[in-house]
């Protein structure tokens, strides 16, 4: 049995061992802050000039929103750390979900700082409506995210029981893990085509707001299926009611912030927070039963 699983324990620490999660953190970082200053160079270009491009782009039009591009870099390095989560918990991998969408929500903030109108007519300027919206969203995620990984941690004092079977459950997440790997690169490379086609042949697919619904819309739509294979495997581990029901909700909530990319505006907004609300009493009342079982 042991022959059996070293080849999957080996590319498992390949791609999902501490070193190389450093390594590709280092990477990333580094990519982040190349491409700001192409970014910068760029539009100072342009200012200056001294290039002159086909394409009109909201994101070469203000310094501030060459921000948008390192942040860009990493969203994706927290799209891996999500895949590297995922054999740990359903609430760590949940949690990295909120992440991303809040960081998401950061990085629209930056772009929407040079379409800013200031004015006594804020609340009836579109892009400053959505601007107040990302602002008040961003800081309640950031509190509900706080919230969430607190009761989190009250959840994981109670590991001890079944360990032969959390260690078989655990096997197979990895090999989830391991299967949504070239899943994510292929969704990454397709996206960058398609953005950079998009670009060159100036249509709307070289916006913003397509990136997000080209890359995170789909990867989304995929972690909902991961989500329903993993409680449907979990029910060879325990029939529990509270954890089916625990487990059940946070495919819900990930639905719920799958469906944030499908509308736009204030929308969006409620959409994303109501999910982190719907996840966060999931596990408080989860927290709950343990408590009193």
């Amino acid at each position: 049995m042991t022959n059996k699983l070293n080849p999957l324990a080996r590319l498992f620490e390949y791609f999902f061992s501490e070193k190389t999660r450093n390594k590709i953190e280092n990477i990333f970082l580094i990519l982040a802050l190349i491409s700001f200053f192409i970014h910068l160079t760029i539009i100072y270009l342009l200012k200056l000039e001294f290039i002159t491009l086909t394409t009109n782009t909201e994101l070469l039009s203000n310094p501030i929103s060459a921000i948008y591009t390192p942040f860009s870099f990493i969203l994706i390095y927290e799209v891996y750390l999500l895949i590297f989560y995922l054999p740990r918990s359903f609430t760590t991998y949940l949690t990295k979900q909120y992440e991303i969408i809040t960081l998401i929500i950061i990085r629209r903030l930056f772009k929407d700082f040079s379409n800013l109108e200031l004015s006594s007519d804020w609340f009836s300027i579109h892009a400053d409506l959505q601007f107040t919206y990302d602002l008040i969203a961003s800081v309640l995620l950031y509190y509900l995210i706080y919230l969430f990984i607190k009761q989190a941690k009250k959840m994981k004092k109670k590991t001890v029981d079944i360990v032969p079977n959390i260690q078989r459950f655990i096997q197979k997440k990895k090999v989830i893990a391991l299967a949504l790997v070239p899943v994510f690169f292929c969704l990454a490379m397709n996206t960058l085509w398609n953005w950079s086609v998009g670009i060159l042949s100036n249509s709307n697919l070289g916006s913003y707001v397509s990136v997000n619904n080209l890359f995170f819309d789909e990867f989304f739509t995929i972690l909902i299926l991961v989500d329903v294979v993993l409680l449907l495997i979990s029910f060879f581990y325990t029939d529990q009611f509270y954890k089916i029901i625990r487990n059940s909700g946070f495919i819900i909530s990930t639905i719920l912030l799958r469906m944030s990319f499908g509308v736009s505006g204030l929308m969006s907004t409620v959409l994303i927070l109501t999910a982190v609300v719907f996840g966060l009493a999931i596990i408080a009342i989860h927290n709950k039963y343990e408590q009193n079982i």
